[in-house]
């Protein structure tokens, strides 16, 4: 079924994780809803905006670690690069 991916454990954590997000956040929002604040994003944003923010600065980052990474190279730091942007991005965008 997934054999058109190469799938590492790295890319599969990462979508886990990912996974685990937004279901944590449909739960959060639904018990909490959320009002707009202003961060160091230039917009103001609601956690779900965040989040959104969050994931696609992730995903660039994981994209540059693999562009300017050797061929050999552990997928790690990328992943743990992406975790620190979005985190970031969450906790004061």
């Amino acid at each position: 079924m997934f054999s058109w991916m190469y799938w590492t454990p790295e890319v599969a954590v990462f979508f886990a994780c990912v996974a685990a997000m937004l279901a944590g956040m449909t739960v959060w929002e639904l018990r909490s809803p959320t009002v707009e604040r202003k961060g160091f994003l230039p917009i103001a944003t609601t956690r779900g905006d965040r989040l959104f923010i969050g994931l696609l600065a992730a995903a660039y980052v994981n994209l540059a670690w693999v562009g300017i990474s050797a061929e050999q190279a552990s997928s790690w730091p990328g992943f743990a690069a992406s975790v620190a942007v979005l985190l970031a991005i969450m906790w004061k965008g």
